[in-house]
């Protein structure tokens, strides 16, 4: 068994039992990774050296020590290129490191490369990366998912033992699922968001992708706690979060939304999430039917919502401070005209406009304040959901993964790819995406579950219990 191939945790007993050392570990990765990107492209950048350096200085006794993690190109490195995958930032280096990067240096973890992502994490398949497109292990010619698809890809292909993403819509649990990983997107205010480009600030999570259950549980751990630095953290301590994670699921109430079964869903993914509840009936969880009413407005909410943060956000990219700057501006209206014309890529002029408007004098009440309103709504759905169960169990996607190019061409047919999970993000819950199956083309399918606020012990309790009585995560793409 190559040591890329391995997990977090199988190669802490290895390194604690002095069978393996950092560098081996490095060196099997940064050979997978010479052997298999060109074909995935889920890198932008790698720093060999600094990272063998990083092995050879390795301290064992930490919960990470000597574990290499891939980091999604939109969390800040001190020295690293930091690029959003956008033009704006192409010469852009990080002067300080994310909260999330300072917590795993504290656990040990070497920092290896930087992922691909869609730009300003702006998509749902890393099509719109200003540095070229990802593709999916299992099939080259199909997407990995968005926005985080970098960090997914890099994981299914076993160029990564672990990755770090962010999910503002569902962009680590979605191509989580459409690659064959484990995807975490913490319950909001878990994770601290210093050093995480913005988004949308108040939907904007980092989270891990693992190969196991256990893994996510231990990356999710390190990376969690209060932060001074973004006032959106949460002011409490994280539990330990392996402490329940065999307790199995005999007991447990499981919810079920009707609303997530919908018209248009493929079949298959269906009889996959159908087969998956089933495997935890039979392991002792009860299946319970929950409603969540107002489902269908998600969608709908979540883009008025980004688009006015994103609108808001990416209005410091000026051409000013920093990143892409217009040569010979005529006045300080063309330099900043010309530098995002210049700098943005189509995606996330399509979502500043969106959002500008809807922000706009006339049109505030009746799209943006609206909207908050209807969220409070979808808020207060899962709130009500969560008296009847302990968690909620849907598809992470509606389909399996899609052709490069299929859709691309309409942008409303590519937001709906994130359907299930962008109500998580609205309602500041926790979910957890893993395998559950493959279509008959060798696609995964992600099974969600969701959790209330704080309530990351019980799905990764949930997902171990039905982890361990499968062998989904256990297959691997022909590469």
């Amino acid at each position: 068994m190559s040591l890329y191939t391995e997990t977090i945790t199988s190669l802490r007993s290895k390194l604690s039992a002095k069978e393996v050392s950092p560098r081996e570990i490095v060196e099997s990765l940064l050979k997978r990774i010479e052997s298999v990107d060109p074909k995935i492209q889920g890198y932008l950048w790698m720093n060999a050296e600094e990272a063998l350096q990083q092995a050879d200085a390795a301290d064992l006794s930490k919960p990470l020590g000597g574990i290499p993690i891939a980091i999604k190109d939109n969390l800040n490195v001190i020295g690293n290129p930091c690029t959003c995958a956008s033009k704006i930032l192409a010469n852009y280096q990080a002067l300080y490191d994310a909260t999330v990067i300072s917590k795993l240096r504290e656990a040990g973890a070497i920092l290896l490369g930087r992922t691909n992502m869609d730009e300003f994490a702006m998509g749902s398949s890393t099509e719109n990366s200003s540095w070229g497109k990802t593709r999916n292990p299992w099939d080259i010619d199909r997407i990995p998912g968005g926005s985080s698809g970098g960090s997914a890809a890099v994981v299914g292909a076993h160029e990564a033992i672990a990755s770090l993403g962010s999910d503002t819509g569902g962009s680590i649990r979605q191509p989580a699922a459409l690659c064959g990983c484990v995807g975490m997107k913490p319950t909001y205010g878990r994770v601290s968001r210093y050093g995480l480009v913005a988004f949308a600030s108040s939907l904007d999570q980092v989270g891990p992708f693992t190969k196991t259950i256990e893994d996510s549980a231990l990356l999710t751990q390190v990376i969690s706690g209060h932060d001074p630095r973004d006032n959106t953290s949460a002011l409490q301590a994280a539990p330990d979060f392996l402490s329940d994670l065999k307790k199995g699921v005999k007991g447990m109430r499981l919810g079920v939304p009707k609303e997530y079964f919908v018209a248009g869903m493929d079949p298959q993914v269906e009889k996959g999430i159908r087969d998956a509840i089933q495997q935890l009936q039979s392991l002792g969880a009860e299946i319970v039917e929950v409603s969540l009413p107002h489902t269908e407005q998600a969608t709908a909410v979540y883009y008025i919502l980004a688009t006015a943060e994103a609108s808001a956000n990416l209005a410091r990219f000026d051409g000013v401070r920093y990143g892409h700057r217009a040569s010979n501006p005529t006045d300080v209206l063309d330099l900043y005209g010309r530098s995002r014309a210049e700098g943005f890529g189509s995606e996330v002029k399509r979502r500043i406009i969106l959002g500008t408007y809807v922000l706009s004098s006339g049109y505030y009440d009746a799209y943006y304040n609206r909207a908050q309103k209807v969220r409070q709504l979808i808020t207060r759905d899962f709130t009500e959901a969560f008296k009847k169960c302990d968690a909620i169990l849907t598809p992470t996607s509606p389909t399996a993964a899609f052709k490069i190019g299929e859709k691309s061409q309409d942008p409303l047919q590519m937001y709906l790819a994130d359907i299930f999970t962008i109500a998580v993000n609205l309602a500041e819950v926790c979910g957890l995406s893993l395998p559950c199956g493959f279509t008959s083309e060798k696609l995964p399918i992600g099974l969600q579950i969701i959790g209330p606020k704080w309530g990351e012990s019980a799905i990764l309790r949930v997902g171990q219990a039905y982890e361990q009585s499968t062998s989904w995560h256990q297959q691997r793409p022909n590469l």
